[in-house]
């Protein structure tokens, strides 16, 4: 239901604000552009997709994703056959037993939900989706109300959203191409707010779900991961653009190709039909991104009207006059439309930033701060749409409410991490 009404209230409010300039302010086309628009057309004054063009790019965006699907979902049935995913599921199971309390100990969810969490970790965005939704299904398997969210879903989910991520590679690749003097300069602010992030996500889920994380193993589990990041974020920071870039891809593509490795040799030694076994896991993939065209379509579609009617635009003003009538900095808000969009739309909040660093510089204040939150969280919106859609899951209950609170507070820890590493920066 908390999908539903914020879906709603997106669409009235876009509307609203849309009639509003068509009325009152002359801008008598705005509707025809936010149904027929596109992006690339030279006489639309508005620059962005309209609603039906929005929902071809929705397909072609689950379309593009079948073949990623498939060829994860494939190698996870083989994984799953040889024992492989029921093995990392043991390892990790007195950590994520204390976290899960509702699975049990051993339960191929686990091995999943490492799996995704490891991608994620890397910047795998393409792996991380699949291993997610494989884990969103594994879980479903023990939920009892097959369309509302259990707690173990929404732990996971909330967590997965707050995006922990070793490298912001994407974004430093396109501070390079802006040409900015540093592009690697908003790695370990990135690095610290997604740490924060994540953890704020663990301890408000903890909280609303009644799991005391003061225990032993929860405590020593996340000294142990906070030591591996710092140990990685020391040797990264050493490094220049290209050498974070090349590590990057060492670490990321050796370490799928190795997964792959492994679980074929697995496969073969427990005398598995490893062929059969990934034919029918593919499948599974295909069936999935067909089954989530709906869900992504109704996402994208609000997002679009939200962009197209000035919505966004209306926001910014607002919140940068309420900040000037108090006499505070304002130098984060012109980062801020990056930090708005990005739960909605992790491509819009891509041009947003882009869009910063053209208007004020790479250098800038905000062209960094934009970075950082480019860099920083993932998109709620569409991870809601997706994941709870590739099980069909209608009540999400708390899930939205808790991402969107540790959206918040990756934001006030992004402002504070720019002001702390550039505090003379116009």
């Amino acid at each position: 239901m908390a999908l539903s009404r914020i879906w709603s209230a997106f669409i009235i409010v876009a509307i609203v604000v849309a009639g509003i300039k068509c009325f009152f302010f002359g801008q008598s086309d705005i509707f025809n552009w936010m149904v027929i628009g596109k992006s690339d057309d030279p006489a639309n004054p508005l620059k962005l997709d309209g609603v039906i063009q929005t929902c071809s790019i929705a397909v072609t965006l689950c379309i593009d994703l079948v073949g990623t699907l498939a060829l994860f979902m494939g190698f996870m049935a083989i994984a799953e056959k040889a024992g492989g995913i029921r093995l990392l599921s043991k390892i990790i199971a007195p950590f994520f037993s204390k976290l899960f309390p509702e699975v049990p100990k051993g339960h191929p969810s686990m091995g999943h939900m490492i799996m995704n969490f490891s991608a994620n970790l890397l910047g795998l965005d393409n792996a991380a989706t699949p291993f997610g939704i494989k884990a969103m299904e594994s879980l479903q398997e023990l939920n009892p109300k097959k369309d509302t969210a259990s707690n173990a879903q929404i732990m996971f989910l909330c967590l997965h959203a707050a995006g922990l991520c070793l490298i912001p590679v994407s974004v430093i690749a396109i501070r390079s191409t802006r040409n900015a003097s540093d592009p690697t300069d908003i790695f370990i602010p990135c690095m610290i707010v997604t740490f924060v992030g994540t953890m704020a996500a663990m301890l408000i889920v903890s909280f609303k779900q009644k799991i005391n994380i003061i225990q032993p193993v929860i405590l020593l589990w996340v000294l142990g991961i906070s030591s591996v990041i710092a140990a990685m974020v020391w040797y990264v920071s050493t490094l220049n653009a290209a050498g974070i870039t090349s590590f990057s891809g060492l670490l990321s593509g050796g370490l799928i190709l190795l997964i792959f490795l492994l679980i074929v040799l697995g496969a073969l030694y427990k005398k598995i039909d490893v062929f059969d076994a990934f034919v029918e896991g593919a499948r599974g993939g295909f069936m999935t991104a067909i089954k989530i065209i709906p869900y992504l379509v109704g996402i994208l579609v609000a997002v679009c009207l939200l962009r197209t009617s000035g919505t966004f635009d209306v926001v910014m003003n607002g919140i940068k006059h309420v900040f000037i009538l108090l006499g505070a900095d304002t130098r984060f808000v012109d980062a801020l439309p990056t930090a708005l969009i990005r739960p909605l739309s992790g491509g819009a909040a891509r041009g947003m930033m882009v869009s910063t660093m053209i208007a004020n510089g790479p250098d800038s204040f905000a062209s960094r701060l934009s970075g950082v939150f480019q860099g920083a969280s993932d998109t709620t919106f569409y991870v809601v749409a997706v994941y709870f859609g590739s099980v069909s899951i209608k009540n999400t209950r708390y899930a939205i409410g808790s991402m969107l609170l540790a959206d918040l507070i990756g934001v006030i820890t992004a402002i504070t991490m720019a002001y702390l590493f550039w505090p003379t920066l116009k």
